[in-house]
């Protein structure tokens, strides 16, 4: 049974994989999961990612990039 979200693999990543989600705002938080909003790939938590999944939390809003005004 593969277990990428603990033991050696943890070791390899920066922080160990710890960090400060960027949903709930928690820190020191294992942050693993992949979540794609707007074409934007977020590392949340666990538990984030199952409160996204049930549909009780919401990924952070992407703003779009500014188009620039070329005068020509």
């Amino acid at each position: 049974m593969a277990k990428p979200h603990r033991g050696r693999v943890l070791r390899e990543l920066f922080a160990r994989g710890r960090g400060e989600c960027p949903v709930c705002k928690r820190n020191n938080v294992k942050i693993l999961y992949e979540q794609e909003s707007g074409g934007q790939k977020f590392k949340i938590c666990k538990t984030c990612k199952a409160a996204i999944k049930n549909g009780t939390k919401k990924l952070p809003a992407v703003e779009a990039p500014a188009a620039k005004e070329t005068t020509a």
